[in-house]
């Protein structure tokens, strides 16, 4: 079963965070807080992300999430979606669950009129590469992700002009 996540999922979200970051091999920057999460996710005015909880449907038990958020599109003039995270549990891998995330998302863009889903995912992450090619993903070789953060962030908000 697919589902919205509600408020009391976020113990159970952050544990899945940490669980993928220790498989992606960076459990150190998995340091987003319950409190945060439930900030960013349950925000009354304006959340900045939205989930969805993958639950067995013989034991009601979690075993994965897919946390997005909307992106827009200067070129097509509309709003997308991005993937942050696509996370199901190892022992309940291959059963359907990652589909069923993926397909409740792409219905969500279909009503909303998102002409775009994308996310990122890790070169070096082989079942993933596959599973997502076997749903008849594009790859887009060409476009490199850029992040600025820490340090080089500070400096480079210090030249802001006025400041």
């Amino acid at each position: 079963m697919i589902r919205a996540a509600v408020a009391n999922d976020v113990t159970e979200i952050r544990a899945m965070i940490r669980e993928l970051a220790e498989y992606e091999r960076a459990v150190e920057q998995a340091r987003a807080t319950e409190e945060q999460l439930r900030q960013a996710l349950f925000d009354d005015t304006h959340p900045a992300a939205f989930a969805l909880i993958a639950e067995d449907d013989d034991t009601a038990e979690t075993v994965g999430y897919a946390l997005w958020y909307p992106r827009f599109s200067t070129w097509t003039g509309t709003r997308g979606m991005h993937l942050e995270d696509l996370y199901v549990r190892p022992g309940a891998r291959g059963g359907g669950h990652g589909k069923a995330l993926l397909a409740t998302l792409a219905a969500l863009c279909e009503r909303e009129g998102y002409e775009r889903f994308e996310w990122w995912v890790l070169d070096w992450n082989e079942p993933a590469v596959e599973f997502y090619k076997s749903l008849g993903v594009e790859f887009l070789d060409e476009w490199r992700v850029c992040r600025l953060s820490g340090a080089p962030l500070k400096e480079l908000a210090g030249r802001a002009p006025g400041r």
